[in-house]
């Protein structure tokens, strides 16, 4: 396989990488869920960069500076690290259209299922959208995936987040069980000779 690959794995925060506490306000309520380390060193090893894409609207709220933010994405990649993988980057939108104070209330193209995040991670980290994946717990990451034309894999989900124009390749109870599938897939796809 090649390690420079254009395909990403953009992955959702909360719900699909780290336990989803509501708000995520305190470093303390960091939690990796299981199976997340190696599902992400699998796609790795298959070449796909992994890259976050994630909705913070605490910021917008005022719960949460995007300082703090920062230290606790620094202790995820750190947490990561620790057990062998990296994350490519960590995209937040902390935006909300009609909640939060100053500059942060706002209609913005960064907070999903618009695309800012992965414009500026696809400038940025050289990447190819379409022939990616959006991994996400909520209809506003298969909504995404539609928008860019990447196929959408839905953690923990359930009929009633699909949407029109998305395609689903899989409905999966966890990441590692994603991991599988895109890889499978991609696989499956590349024989084809479909890229």
């Amino acid at each position: 396989m090649a390690s420079n690959r254009s395909k990403a794995v953009f992955l959702d925060r909360d719900g699909t990488l780290i336990r989803d506490v509501g708000y995520l306000r305190r470093m303390e309520q960091l939690e990796i869920l299981p199976g997340v380390p190696a599902a992400l060193r699998v796609l790795r090893q298959h070449g796909f960069k992994l890259v976050v894409v994630s909705n913070q609207s605490a910021v917008a709220r005022g719960w949460l500076s995007e300082k703090d933010l920062r230290k606790i994405h620094d202790a995820l990649n750190a947490a990561l690290a620790q057990s062998g993988v990296q994350l490519d980057g960590i995209y937040y939108c902390p935006h909300h259209p009609t909640e939060g104070n100053g500059a942060y209330r706002m209609h913005c193209r960064c907070r999903k299922p618009d695309i800012g995040m992965i414009e500026r991670a696809s400038a940025e980290l050289g990447l190819v959208p379409e022939d990616s994946y959006v991994v996400g717990d909520q209809r506003t990451d298969l909504e995404l995936a539609a928008r860019i034309g990447a196929i959408a894999i839905l953690v923990r989900g359930n009929g009633s987040a699909m949407t029109a124009g998305a395609t689903l390749g899989a409905i999966v109870p966890d990441l590692w069980q994603a991991a599988r599938w895109i890889i499978e897939h991609d696989q499956c796809t590349e024989k084809k000779g479909v890229v």
